[in-house]
Parts: C-alpha cells; structure tokens; sequence
C-alpha cells in the first residue's frame, strides 16, 4: 500500500493532493441527484399528507414572496439556457430544454408589471405540474422552502408570517386560465 493509499483508507488528506470531493463531477452530480430525489420525496409527502394547501412551497420572485401549492408544481432545476423566441411578450424569455422537454419560460415578476427577475447563479425554474397540461415553469430568484401556511395571518389579499413577512399566494392552475398569460405573442 502507498502513502496515497494509506492516506485514503485512514480518511486523511494527503497534501498537495486535492479531495476526491472536489476532483468528483460524477460524485458532485450524483449528491445532486440524491439531494433533488430527497426534496422532491419530502414535497410528495406533504402533497399527501392531507395538508397540501397549508403547506406549501415558498419562492421569492423579483423582490416579492410567494406561495405555490405543492399539488401544482412540477420540478424545481437549475435555470438552463433560454432560447429566446422572436415577437413574443417581453415577459416570456423563451423555451429550455428540461429533461429533454421544451418548457416555455416565464418571467413573471416582469409579467406582473413589477421588474424583472435577474438571472443569478441561484435562480430556478418552478415548472407547472403535470395536471395542469400547460408545459411552462417560473423564473424564481430564490427557492425559500416550504411554509405552513395555516399559521399566517391574512393581511388583505397576502399573507403574513411569524417574521412580519408578506407572501402572496399564487395560483398556477388560475394563471393557466388568465387570457393574458396564454397569448404570449407580441401585440
């Protein structure tokens, strides 16, 4: 057995050597993997636990929180490249491959009248659920867990948390239904 070998086996490091960690994309890919099956299998059981619309996923898009019934989202991915589609809303950025599935991008920060998302390296794409028959997903900013929301107090049309945090609930089965939201072409 060599010093590497020894090393290894011992769980030392040995210097001037990098971490099998570090040097791994497969092993970084495969974490990945494993940590994307983990939410989704937590965001399956609160979808059945009888609680979906209490619990649900919370999403910062632009500057604004957001509440999104379980039941009614798809994945949560990386933000991948976004072919832009020529004479279409300023809103919609265009369409991404997402598991080998053209999904039409939105910005909806920007579809509210209300900015526009930036593209950061934390930025995802909230796609539409399946049920919902409408192959599209969210620019989201940030991903900020699930919510209880049965323990917000209503504050007109929003919510508010413990923290004094306002969240929005969003509807994506409504929005499939809004006029706007389906002619994505420019006027």
């Amino acid at each position: 057995m060599n010093v590497r070998d020894e090393g290894a086996a011992a769980g030392v490091a040995t210097p001037g050597l990098e971490s099998p960690r570090r040097s791994d994309p497969a092993g970084r890919r495969e974490r990945l993997r494993v940590y994307q099956q983990q939410l989704l299998e937590r965001m399956q059981a609160a979808r059945t636990s009888g609680g979906a619309r209490l619990q649900q996923l919370g999403v910062m898009i632009g500057n604004e929180r957001f509440l999104v019934d379980l039941a009614q989202t798809g994945e949560i991915v990386p933000l991948g490249t976004v072919c832009p589609v020529p004479l279409t809303q300023p809103w919609y950025l265009g369409l991404s491959n997402i598991r080998g599935n053209l999904v039409g991008i939105i910005d909806y920060a920007r579809y509210l009248d209300a900015g526009e998302s930036s593209a950061a390296p934390g930025s995802r794409v909230l796609t539409f659920a399946a049920g919902l028959g409408f192959n599209c997903g969210l620019l989201v900013t940030r991903v900020l867990g699930l919510r209880q929301a049965a323990g917000m107090e209503a504050a007109g049309e929003r919510l508010r948390d413990g923290e004094g945090n306002e969240w929005t609930p969003l509807d994506l089965a409504e929005l499939t239904r809004e006029p706007r939201f389906l002619h994505v072409g420019a006027a």
